[in-house]
C-alpha cells in the first residue's frame, strides 16, 4: 500500500472522509498525540487498525465525536457525571467511560459492556469527523508498545505502507495521550492520567477520584485493561530505560557510576551538559506540561540515535505530571531505582 503525507486541508479532510466513509483507516492529528481512526459502526474497518498498529485485540479504543448528538446509539446512557464532565472539558483531552450502546463495533470495546468517549479540540480531527459523519474509534498512530507520534513524520516512520493517508496538521499541543475517567463504579475512577488532572476533574465533580493502581503500577495477574494504556510496557524505545527517583546530584553520580557504550540520559533542560554520557532533554524540571509535550518525541529519538540504555530522571508525580511519570513508568517497564 502507498501512503500519503499530506497536508491538512480542505481537500485532504474531504478524502480522508470518503476514504473513512469506504471501511478504510488514516491517520489524523489530535490536540494529544495523532491517531489511526476508523468508523466505529464498522468492525472490519476497526480490525484495519489493530492490524496496522500489531496491537493486541484485547484492548479497547477510545471513540471520538464532534458534537453531543452523536452519542445516540454509542452509549446507552449518559451519567449524570459525565454530563458535568462534559460541559467542564469538552471539546478537550478527556475520555469519559459510559455505558455501551447498540451501534458501536465489537472490536471497539474489547468485550468490555462499556465505550470510551472523547470530543477532540484538534480543528483537523473535528473537521474529519464533521466531514466523514462518522464516530471515529483511533488509538495512538504508532506501532503497538512504541512511543506514540505527536508529530506527522513519526507516524510516517511508523505506518508508512499500512494505511493510505496521514493528514499532516503539525505538532500536537497536548504531547500526551487523553486522561481516561470511569464513572462505572460507586466512584469515580482514574484509569489513565493526562492533561486533565485528577484535581481538576474532584474540583468539578465535587468528590474524590480514585487513582486506579494500574496507573502507578502493573496490571494485576488475569487483570482486564478497561482503558487504553494499562498495558505492562507500552509508550517504549527500542533501548532500555530505567527511572532514577531523586535529586539531580545523585542522578549525576548513578550515571557516572554506570556510564559506558551506548549509554544516555534522558534529563531535564540545562542538565544534560553537566553529565559524563550523551543526553536528550524533555522539558523543564518544573514545567509539567513541556515534559508532556516532549516526552514521545525524546524517546523516538533516543532510538534514532542508538541509545541502548537510558537513564531517566523521574518527573514530578501530580497534576500533569502524574501523565508524565504514568507514560514513562510503562516506557521503563516499571524498573524504578530509588537513589
Amino acid at each position: 500500500m502507498k501512503t500519503i503525507l499530506t497536508k491538512a486541508d480542505e481537500a485532504s479532510v474531504n478524502k480522508a472522509a470518503e476514504l473513512l466513509q469506504a471501511g478504510e483507516i488514516v491517520a489524523i492529528p489530535t490536540e494529544t498525540v495523532y491517531g489511526i481512526a476508523a468508523s466505529a459502526f464498522n468492525g472490519a474497518a476497526v480490525k484495519k487498525i489493530f492490524e496496522a498498529k500489531g496491537r493486541p485485540q484485547d484492548n479497547p479504543l477510545i471513540v471520538h465525536i464532534d458534537r453531543l448528538e452523536m452519542l445516540e446509539g454509542l452509549v446507552s446512557s449518559v451519567p449524570e457525571g459525565a454530563k458535568t464532565l462534559a460541559e467542564a472539558f469538552w471539546p478537550g483531552p478527556l475520555t469519559i467511560i459510559m455505558p455501551r450502546g447498540p451501534k458501536v463495533a465489537d472490536e471497539v470495546c474489547a468485550g468490555l459492556d462499556t465505550v470510551a468517549i472523547r470530543m477532540p479540540s484538534h480543528p483537523v480531527a473535528r473537521a474529519v469527523i464533521a466531514a466523514s459523519g462518522l464516530p471515529l474509534a483511533a488509538p495512538s498512530a504508532n506501532r503497538s508498545g512504541g512511543p506514540s507520534p505527536t508529530i506527522a513524520q513519526d507516524v510516517m516512520a511508523d505506518m508508512d505502507g499500512r494505511l493510505p493517508l496521514i493528514l499532516d496538521g503539525g505538532a500536537c499541543g497536548v504531547g500526551v495521550e487523553s486522561t481516561v475517567i470511569t464513572l462505572a463504579g460507586e466512584q469515580p475512577m482514574l484509569l489513565r492520567p493526562g492533561f486533565v488532572t485528577k484535581e481538576q476533574l474532584e474540583g468539578v465533580l465535587g468528590c474524590e477520584v480514585q487513582l486506579a493502581g494500574a496507573v502507578l503500577h502493573k496490571l494485576k495477574e488475569g487483570e482486564t485493561a478497561r482503558s487504553p494504556g494499562m498495558k505492562y510496557k507500552h509508550y517504549a524505545p527500542k533501548a532500555h530505560v530505567t527511572i532514577l527517583r531523586g535529586d539531580f546530584d545523585a542522578y549525576r553520580k548513578y550515571v557516572c557510576d554506570h556510564a559506558g557504550p551506548g549509554v544516555w540520559a534522558l534529563c531535564f533542560d540545562g542538565e544534560g551538559e553537566q553529565l559524563p554520557v550523551p543526553f536528550i532533554s524533555y522539558g523543564a524540571k518544573e514545567d509539567d506540561a513541556a515534559q508532556a509535550r516532549e516526552l514521545f518525541s525524546a524517546l523516538r529519538r533516543l532510538d534514532e540515535k542508538g541509545a541502548e540504555t537510558v537513564y531517566a530522571r523521574c518527573p514530578h508525580v501530580g497534576g500533569v505530571g502524574l501523565a508524565v511519570y504514568n507514560r514513562l513508568v510503562r516506557a521503563a517497564a516499571f524498573e524504578v531505582v530509588e537513589l
